[in-house]
């Protein structure tokens, strides 16, 4: 089996999350039962609290549908292993059944908190490595590189960025034009908006010009991986990178 495959961040989050799902299902059940010896002595909010805390690592640690299956197995498994009448899915006193209730609107509330926490960082995370891809190939151009290293350097940031199988730079335009990121972000194709939010960029190439101060500087032709979704702000950063090689191609126009 392939080691960097398996090192990989989304196999590891894939993983994980995998195994959350499991532990979901089994982790409320296990917990409840050894608690069945001691139900007689041990009270029902006290059981509930044990059942929510072993809900919240499992919806802070997973995605949604584990803290979601988490939160309806401990409910259920508490109704069934510590209310009477025991070992039934059912319930005979109301403090009882609200307390059930409780246990799996709580869960919910954790995995939904959870779950704007891991959107958060990965979108702080994301805009730190935008920020790092611009900058690079700025500190390139400022330090005065052939422009063929800022060229290389501008299209190996485009490869992942908007997951692509490949990257080139080219001098001069073709027509009929390829499909294209305008400057805004938007992605068109013949003349018409492509949502490449939802289904990628159009292939089998498309193209970005390298513009600056109105002058076509050339353009970066993108071979694009099929389906693979690209956002706006992904497409956003790619023009400023392209921005930033025109910038430098326009005072350097005998070096590419």
């Amino acid at each position: 089996m392939n080691l960097a495959r398996l090192s990989s961040p989304d196999f590891l989050v894939h993983a994980r999350n995998k195994f959350a799902v499991v532990a979901a299902l089994t982790g409320p059940v296990v917990v409840d039962a050894v608690l069945v010896p001691f139900r007689g002595s041990y009270a029902s909010t006290a059981g509930a609290l044990t059942t929510v805390a072993v809900i919240a690592p499992l919806a802070v640690l997973g995605n949604r549908a584990a803290g979601v299956l988490a939160s309806l197995s401990g409910a259920l498994w508490f109704d069934f292993f510590l209310t009477k009448p025991y070992d039934r899915f059912e319930i005979s006193h109301r403090q009882d059944l609200e307390t059930t209730i409780a246990i799996f609107v709580v869960g919910l509330i954790i995995t939904e908190l959870a779950g704007r926490s891991r959107h958060h960082w990965r979108a702080a995370n994301d805009s730190t490595q935008y920020v790092s891809m611009i900058h690079s190939v700025a500190e390139l151009a400022a330090a005065s590189v052939p422009v063929d290293v800022i060229i290389d350097q501008a299209c190996n940031s485009l490869v992942p960025l908007l997951s692509l199988r490949s990257c080139r730079f080219e001098r001069f335009l073709s027509d009929p034009p390829l499909a294209r990121i305008q400057s805004n972000g938007e992605v068109t194709n013949v003349g018409m908006r492509w949502p490449a939010r939802e289904i990628g960029i159009p292939g089998p190439e498309s193209e970005i010009i390298a513009q600056w101060r109105g002058q076509v500087q050339g353009r970066f032709v993108l071979t694009p991986t099929r389906g693979a979704p690209v956002t706006l702000e992904q497409r956003i950063v790619a023009v400023a990178l392209v921005d930033v090689v025109a910038a430098y191609v326009m005072d350097e126009p005998h070096a590419a």
